[in-house]
């Protein structure tokens, strides 16, 4: 069994900044990609980071330069520090994980961004 285990997520003011963590565990076979979606309120899931085994990594144009993701494969874990944060960023933010035993999700969490 797979599990996705997600982290940091809460409410901070506009400017401000969150790192969200998100470790897998379980029979993962090779991870190939990890990455970040976020979906807000009557919206679709879209892709905000995305980080392949090489190391290269590709950004949303409405993050880049704001978002940083990393990984670290000793521990199956994804990161993703977000600055600079506009309540725009408000949303339910997912962490994904590709590889040879499959697609896997997390359960979400919730960042906000308000005054």
């Amino acid at each position: 069994q797979v599990q996705l285990v997600e982290s940091g997520g809460g409410l901070v003011q506009p400017g401000g900044s969150l790192r969200l963590s998100c470790a897998a565990s379980g029979s993962i076979v090779s991870i190939y990609a990890m990455a970040w979606y976020r979906q807000a309120p009557g919206k679709q899931r879209e892709l905000v980071a995305r980080i392949i085994s090489g190391g290269n990594t590709n950004y949303a144009d409405s993050v880049k330069g704001r978002c940083t993701i990393s990984r670290d494969n000793a521990k199956n874990t994804v990161y993703l520090r977000m600055n600079s944060l506009k309540p725009e960023d408000t949303a339910v933010y997912y962490c994904k994980v590709d590889s040879l035993s499959g697609t896997y999700w997390g359960q979400g969490t919730q960042v906000s961004v308000s005054s």
